[in-house]
């Protein structure tokens, strides 16, 4: 099985589900997660926060820490998998888990970061943690490994232990 299929089963043998918000990934990781047949069960939906403005409108990112940070920087991660993890509910409660990722995916660099900075954050009960990468290559490069390495956080978490 390929490491999606395998997440999405674990979602599933859980009954968790996962919000997903996306900057420089622009949608490749929710449409990855939904290329998974039965995925509907478990993921509640995706949100492309492209541009800053955004993370704060829909997101519930605080203007001051973006201002303060800019888009590029891991509490900005963590705010946006919190933001989409509170604001796509289903019956009234908010996904289990919301994921999110922002970076900079080029030719240029963003927010004082260089191409291939990317956070990927990531909200779970009272839990969050931030995924740091520094990634090499094109845009798309660096977008699908952002993908590959949000997929591989999420199963390692999907693996620990449950309190």
């Amino acid at each position: 099985m390929t490491l999606v299929v395998d997440v999405v089963a674990s979602l599933r043998a859980q009954n968790l589900t996962i919000a997903v918000a996306e900057s420089l990934t622009g949608g490749l990781l929710v449409a990855e997660l939904v290329s998974v047949p039965g995925a509907s069960a478990v993921v509640a939906g995706g949100v492309v926060a492209y541009q800053t403005e955004v993370k704060h409108s829909l997101l519930g990112v605080s203007a001051s820490l973006l201002a303060q940070h800019g888009a590029v920087h891991p509490d900005v991660a963590i705010a946006m998998a919190r933001g989409v993890r509170e604001r796509l509910t289903l019956g009234h409660r908010q996904a289990d888990i919301g994921i999110a990722t922002t970076g900079v995916a080029g030719p240029e660099g963003q927010d004082g970061q260089p191409v291939g900075t990317v956070y990927v954050g990531i909200v779970w009960q009272d839990h969050s943690e931030v995924v740091p990468l520094a990634l090499e290559g094109d845009r798309t490069a660096i977008r699908s490994a952002t993908v590959d390495e949000s997929l591989s956080a999420l199963q390692r978490l999907l693996e620990r232990p449950r309190e």
